[in-house]
């Protein structure tokens, strides 16, 4: 696997030229499913600040944007886009290379043929490692790890309204599909799937 540069977090405005002056409220209001996009690319440093949003660190104890019960952390997030499937790296805020083949074809397939999972510029994948969770909190970690991932969805989903960019949260999907096309282990759990790109 190879892992890209990194880049400290408050440094992505620079090096990808975004100034995104738009308030809290103003996303909030602008967010909306979108399920139609066109076929023009995401920057590289756009897709490592969007991971930021969803799982990036925010202080030097290693807490995240997102919170977690008892800070287990449980989430990973998967990036699929034209160049590859990636996992996104916190402490060290990078992208580490899964596999160069293009997945989102798949990933439809194992959503059902959803257009909008294909036809994406990156699909973001949440998946879970329930057992950092259960060690702690035991059966009441089933409820705490669905609420992290939409914690993580909807930090991601904010900062897409943000940068203009259109996204669509997407929980239809087969399980044993979804985890076969991304080869994760038996002990993840494939949560969500946010397809983000720019909108028709």
């Amino acid at each position: 696997m190879s892992a890209s540069t990194m880049h400290e977090p408050g440094a992505l405005r620079s090096t990808t030229g975004l100034r995104t002056s738009m308030t809290l409220e103003e996303a909030l209001s602008k967010r909306r499913s979108v399920r139609e996009f066109t076929a023009q690319v995401i920057p590289r440093d756009d897709i490592l600040w969007l991971c930021w949003a969803a799982q990036g660190i925010t202080s030097a104890e290693g807490h995240r944007t997102a919170p977690s019960a008892g800070a287990t952390y449980p989430l990973e997030l998967l990036v699929a886009t034209p160049s590859g499937c990636f996992s996104y790296d916190p402490p060290h805020h990078r992208l580490i290379r899964r596999t160069e083949d293009d997945l989102r074809p798949a990933l439809a397939w194992a959503a059902g043929g959803q257009p909008a999972v294909g036809q994406a510029a990156a699909v973001f994948i949440i998946t879970a490692v329930p057992s950092r969770t259960t060690a702690k909190y035991g059966t009441r970690a089933a409820r705490y790890i669905p609420l992290e991932a939409g914690h993580a969805a909807q930090n991601l989903l904010l900062l897409t309204a943000a940068l203009d960019l259109g996204a669509v949260p997407v929980g239809a999907f087969d399980d044993a599909r979804m985890r076969e096309v991304l080869d994760v282990s038996g002990d993840h759990e494939v949560l969500y799937l946010i397809p983000i790109g720019v909108p028709a």
